[in-house]
């Protein structure tokens, strides 16, 4: 692979990719397109919450990123489908296991929360 990448460095190239993972609708976008293409339509049904203003920002993001492709189709009104490419097909190993972790302790989580002092006062 050549270069070695270091997220913990201030100015490591990695960070951005990182901060690409991490971004708020990116996990919801790559597990959405996990069974195949998608229409942007199709999409914002399927990921409830997301605005179209939001859902249009993360899809031009990981298309330039090249975790997704875009393909029009020459149709009247014209058709736009999403896909992964092999690249982001790659990413959904990770984020699996991110999603199985999370969803495992969500009881965890909501334990501790309700553990912790009111932050009121402070």
């Amino acid at each position: 692979m050549g270069e070695a990448y270091n997220v913990m460095a201030a100015t490591c190239p990695s960070r951005t990719v990182l901060h690409r993972i991490g971004a708020r609708w990116t996990v919801f976008v790559v597990n959405a397109l996990d069974g195949g293409p998608r229409r942007f339509s199709e999409l914002k049904g399927h990921i409830r919450g997301i605005t179209p203003k939001a859902l249009t920002e993360t899809l031009r993001s990981l298309e330039a990123d090249g975790l997704i492709s875009r393909r029009v189709y020459d149709e009247n009104p014209p058709r736009v489908e999403y896909a992964l490419t092999p690249l982001g097909r790659s990413l959904l190993v990770p984020l699996r296991a991110v999603r199985l972790w999370a969803e495992e302790h969500v009881p965890d989580i909501e334990a501790a929360r309700a553990r912790r002092p009111s932050d009121q006062g402070r």
